[in-house]
């Protein structure tokens, strides 16, 4: 190993214990990214919330997963905002809505939430309309206040097309950057995590927040010439050098087959362990239409089936983390395999 291997390894810190991490909030009981949603998370057991950041016209860092507002928002119900229909490509992809990036964040204000999924989660239409539009400061502010000197909460934010952003004309990691100024949340210790698909966004904020700036998370995605590079042994040391976890899709960890039968596990968690990495794996929704056959109940894609039982799985195996729709299933069942490793230490010990 060389040296400057060492120094990264040295500065890689796992998590005393593995932390369960609210996917914009606890959207399988409320609609994403909704402040009930988040609070619900953190009342849950959530360790840390996870908002997705998009950029409003005016600059402001807004929690959507899309840029695209229809499914998430009553935008369409609003006749002010109708000429701002339009289609666009966003990351190679055409679509067609209403774009975070046409609105101020006064406007985006004026809008409610809705349930995105209601075929799949229709209880959550409930709260349809009930909640507005957050920015990542409200989220940090929700952070502080929810935290105690017994029980820290932290803001696990994914930073989305930050390279699609620059081009369109849009300095969205100059932003981020000065935002987490504005909000005394760079050191490394502070209430805000950042995780990306773009590792040169990552490596951009590296450099401008310095080796002691936030912690950072590589997520990888389970397909893609790219991705498929950042999981090597090689891939995962160049990673250490600007981050300090990993964050696979599930499927890279537990192996299905193209019928969704599990068929085995990888061996990513110990490799991105020997890499100095902390492993945050995405995302677990309870939902049978999300799980492997064996674990799904009844034929319904929207009935819930038996969860815990893979989130115990991938606890066993070691992670550092899971990001979920539901953080009370992954509580429970990282309580349930803490007990059982507690009285393995104990027989073995013979106490």
């Amino acid at each position: 190993m060389h040296e400057t291997d060492q120094m990264v390894v040295r500065t890689q810190r796992r998590p005393a214990a593995p932390v369960v991490i609210g996917h914009r909030g606890a959207p399988g009981y409320r609609p994403e990214h909704t402040m009930s949603s988040y609070e619900l998370a953190i009342d849950m057991g959530a360790d840390l919330i996870e908002p997705d950041i998009v950029l409003s016209r005016d600059g402001a860092l807004i929690a959507r997963h899309e840029n695209e507002l229809s499914l998430s928002t009553d935008v369409a119900a609003h006749p002010e905002f109708a000429d701002r229909h339009r289609t666009q490509v966003v990351n190679g992809k055409q679509q067609t809505g209403w774009f975070v990036e046409d609105f101020t964040l006064a406007e985006l204000r004026t809008l409610r939430a809705v349930e995105k999924n209601p075929h799949l989660r229709p209880l959550n239409t409930a709260y349809d309309g009930t909640e507005g539009i957050l920015t990542l400061a409200d989220i940090v502010a929700l952070v502080r206040r929810r935290s105690t000197p017994q029980r820290r909460v932290r803001v696990l934010a994914e930073l989305k097309h930050p390279t699609w952003y620059a081009e369109q004309g849009m300095p969205y990691t100059r932003l981020v950057a000065d935002e987490l100024r504005r909000l005394d949340a760079t050191g490394e210790d502070g209430p805000v995590v950042l995780q990306s698909f773009d590792a040169a966004a990552l490596r951009w904020l590296r450099a401008q927040l310095g080796e002691h700036g936030p912690r950072m998370v590589q997520l990888v995605d389970d397909e893609g010439d790219e991705h498929d590079a950042m999981v090597t042994p090689a891939g995962l040391r160049e990673v250490s050098t600007y981050a300090q976890g990993v964050g696979p899709g599930k499927g890279r960890v537990l192996v299905r087959d193209a019928e969704q039968n599990l068929v085995g596990v990888s061996d990513l968690v110990s490799q991105a362990h020997r890499a100095g990495l902390c492993v945050f794996v995405w995302t677990l929704r309870a939902e049978n239409a999300y799980l492997p056959l064996h674990l799904r109940q009844g034929t319904d894609p929207a009935a819930l089936g038996d969860a815990r039982a893979e989130v115990a799985l991938l606890w066993a195996l070691g992670l550092d983390g899971v990001i979920t729709d539901h953080p009370d299933i992954a509580v429970a069942a990282r309580a349930e395999v803490t007990v059982a490793t507690r009285e393995l230490v104990t027989a073995r010990r013979g106490v």
